[in-house]
């Protein structure tokens, strides 16, 4: 699993340097998420997930509420959960995960941000094959082996747990999320610092010189689309 945690950090350092627009993509999320099923998270287990991840990138909780009360009464659009999949240089493998209210618009943003960056849209599952859906769930602390205890008597297998530069994260299977996260805090951890399901690659490549550049610049172009909500890859960036 290496520094998969590390990386979802800085990316949100990132984009906590730009609330506004992560902002309004957690309201689509939470929105499109409540539209699926009951606008309760008691009882949405989806938007319960939301909620949650949301939470660690500090979203107000008035933009919450408010995304919800859309989706009980006046909102009407409808959005689609899509994923894209395409190669950037030398190995290098991206998905792109979208939530849409146009899907012609954002396929054709999505290509343009490969083509345009030295990359390419490949078919559906051209990569998804070398990843693996995961449940990471990240927080303060120094004791991995105390957790991972916690955890087997709570009858929760978990594929690895890590205690790295104060934190430690949490791996385990997308199913077993909600039920990680309810154990941990039983134990009395409230905050974290990251609660996300992440599509890890089981092999990572290294970039570097105009390879890197241009993989990073591809990775910039899908990200500053409004329709994408995550982009996952397999290039060492630590």
């Amino acid at each position: 699993m290496g520094r998969k945690w590390a990386n979802i950090v800085a990316k949100k350092s990132a984009k906590d340097a730009n609330n506004s627009r992560i902002y309004a993509k957690f309201g689509i999320e939470i929105y499109a998420a409540a539209k699926s099923g009951e606008p309760d998270p008691h009882a949405n287990q989806k938007l319960r997930f939301v909620i949650e991840r949301a939470k660690t990138y500090n979203v107000p909780k008035h933009i919450i509420d408010r995304a919800i009360e859309k989706a009980k009464g006046s909102g009407h659009e409808t959005y689609s959960e899509l994923r894209y999949e395409g190669f950037g240089p030398n190995g290098s493998m991206v998905i792109v995960d979208t939530l849409t209210d146009n899907v012609n618009r954002t396929a054709a943003n999505v290509r343009a941000a490969f083509g345009k960056n030295g990359g390419n849209m490949g078919v559906s599952g051209a990569v998804a094959y070398m990843f693996d859906n995961t449940a990471i769930i990240g927080f303060s602390g120094e004791d991995a082996d105390d957790i991972l205890e916690y955890l087997m008597e709570k009858d929760i297998d978990v594929r690895d747990v890590l205690a790295e530069d104060g934190q430690i994260i949490v791996y385990g299977e997308i199913t077993d999320f909600q039920t990680i996260q309810d154990a941990l805090k039983e134990k009395g951890i409230e905050e974290f610092s990251v609660a996300e399901i992440q599509m890890v690659a089981q092999n990572e490549v290294t970039l570097s010189d105009d390879d890197l550049e241009q993989f990073e610049k591809m990775i910039d172009a899908l990200e500053e689309l409004d329709d994408v909500q995550n982009v996952f890859h397999n290039v060492d960036l630590d």
